[in-house]
């Protein structure tokens, strides 16, 4: 059987930790922020930990073990 292939767009979406967690960024970053509260900006900067019950989805997209 041959390997799994990874899903491409997850790749550039999400990475995982080496504890094995998934990372993702934030929604509403790329443009617009004249609309958007000083404090939405800053609870939107950086990355997340994804929830656990998504986690095994993404692995899977992400062809993980």
């Amino acid at each position: 059987m041959p390997k799994m292939k990874s899903h491409s767009g997850s790749k550039k979406r999400f990475s995982v930790t080496g504890s094995g967690k998934v990372k993702r960024g934030h929604a509403n970053t790329s443009h617009r922020f004249w609309g958007k509260s000083a404090k939405a900006k800053l609870r939107h900067a950086g990355t997340t930990v994804v929830d656990a019950s998504e986690e095994s989805r993404i692995k899977r997209l992400l062809a993980v073990g």
